[in-house]
């Protein structure tokens, strides 16, 4: 009997270390170049897709989908994610940030980053893009 319980305490506990151990889809750490600006980073497994929106204001978009992406709802900033953006040179304008809106700039260019559940935009903005406050950029 006493060998039984050591078996089955060392079968959980392998289970509970090869769980512990597997990554996650969005904590994989690799990257890949985004496929509208080749200096902005998107995590190397998201699925890329044309985006379409119809505002003057946007350049190009993509749409990628990522598994566990953006929390529920998309409530929740892929910190992880961001500071990979700040690595590549990039500076959050936290104070342009509307919901789960967010805008990064390097130079001229600003890119905006949509935040959903399990999938993201990414959108570069027109070099004489201004921003309004009233009015958000994007419609769905």
């Amino acid at each position: 009997m006493n060998i039984r319980k050591v078996g089955l305490y060392t079968m959980c506990l392998l289970l509970l270390w090869l769980v512990g151990c597997s990554s996650s889809p969005d904590e994989s750490g690799s990257y890949k170049i985004a496929e509208i600006n080749e200096d902005i980073p998107v995590p190397a497994n998201a699925e890329s897709s044309k985006a379409q929106f119809d505002n003057p204001n946007i350049k190009k978009s993509e749409k990628y989908s990522f598994e566990n992406f953006g929390g529920e709802q998309g409530l929740y900033p892929p910190n992880e994610y961001f500071e990979e953006i700040k690595n590549w040179g990039w500076e959050e304008l936290e104070k342009e940030q509307m919901g789960h809106v967010h805008f990064f700039t390097k130079g001229d260019t600003i890119i905006s980053i949509v935040i959903k559940e399990d999938y993201f935009y990414l959108v570069e903005m027109k070099e004489d893009f201004k921003f309004s406050h009233l009015n958000s950029p994007f419609s769905y």
